[in-house]
């Protein structure tokens, strides 16, 4: 199945990253601007113009990701972050009647949990929660083998989840550092670096709210594995600890021994994750 030649694509707010993946490795990848305040035509010729040089005889189909709400039966995105004109695409339709070849939609998070299921550290696990670190709280759930995306697409949506005066997003993503403490992320990294014990201490209280949400992942779905993504994940091992101490709180001894908590280190991992949903497709 890995075997199959598939095009994975990696569609954003300002640009498309598209990638040819070839005996389960990615073997070309291009990258292009898109006209984000342009019409939804105009977008979509954009992210054409990243996929037509790869599709090449012996291509077996297509995935792409989309930071967005997606129908999963249809293909049908909806109301794409930063690109105002895609409110309702049929993004699916639109790649296979161009291309002639199957084509999977998801959303970003979804595609990230996949692609560490087909090329990650998922690989040797059935159930898995990849878990994305950002500017937002995402998260995608391996069930059984396979990508579980619900119903409309809602599978894994920790972050909206009701937690102290917000949700899990406002105390468990990049939003915490600024909004809390009036800090960038980026400069709390650099000061926990040099030992900054305040940075420090920020980092453990950051942690102990993630440790809290893998609480409620693990009461949710019961994964062996939850994969860290994102740029937030970079700093893991200043808020592992704060994690940790909250998790051992978890009321099921065994989760608590058998829970393995991992960073994903796969490199191109949202082009190879859009990708994984034609593997995913196909091992049906």
């Amino acid at each position: 199945m890995k075997q199959d030649v598939v095009v994975g694509v990696d569609l954003g707010g300002t640009n498309v990253r598209a990638g040819r993946v070839e005996g389960g490795r990615l073997i070309e990848i291009r990258s292009a601007a898109i006209r984000s305040r342009g019409t939804e035509r105009e977008v979509l010729e954009d992210v054409f113009g990243a996929v037509d040089p790869l599709v090449r005889p012996g291509v077996a189909g297509i995935g792409a990701g989309v930071p967005s709400v997606i129908d999963p039966r249809t293909g049908v995105v909806y109301d794409v972050q930063n690109i105002p004109a895609w409110k309702e695409v049929p993004l699916k339709r639109a790649l296979e009647e161009r291309y002639g070849l199957p084509a999977y939609v998801n959303n970003d998070a979804n595609c990230f949990a996949a692609g560490e299921k087909y090329f990650g550290r998922a690989r040797p696990y059935d159930n898995a929660v990849g878990l994305i670190l950002g500017t937002g709280l995402g998260a995608g759930v391996i069930a059984d083998g396979k990508l579980f995306s619900g119903t409309n697409c809602g599978a894994g949506e920790f972050g909206m989840i009701s937690y102290l005066d917000k949700n899990f997003e406002a105390y468990a993503s990049g939003q915490f550092f600024e909004r809390v403490h009036g800090l960038a992320g980026r400069e709390l990294a650099g000061r926990a670096e040099a030992g900054d014990p305040a940075a420090l201490e920020i980092f453990g209280e950051f942690g102990r709210h993630v440790g809290e949400a893998v609480k409620v992942i693990c009461y949710a779905v019961d994964p062996e594995i939850v994969i860290l993504g994102g740029s937030v994940s970079r700093s893991y091992r200043f808020f592992r600890d704060g994690l940790r101490a909250a998790f051992a709180t978890f009321a099921y001894s065994l989760t608590r021994e058998r829970l393995k908590i991992e960073v994903s280190e796969t490199d191109n991992i949202a082009v190879l994750g859009a990708a994984a949903l034609y593997y995913d497709a196909a091992a049906e």
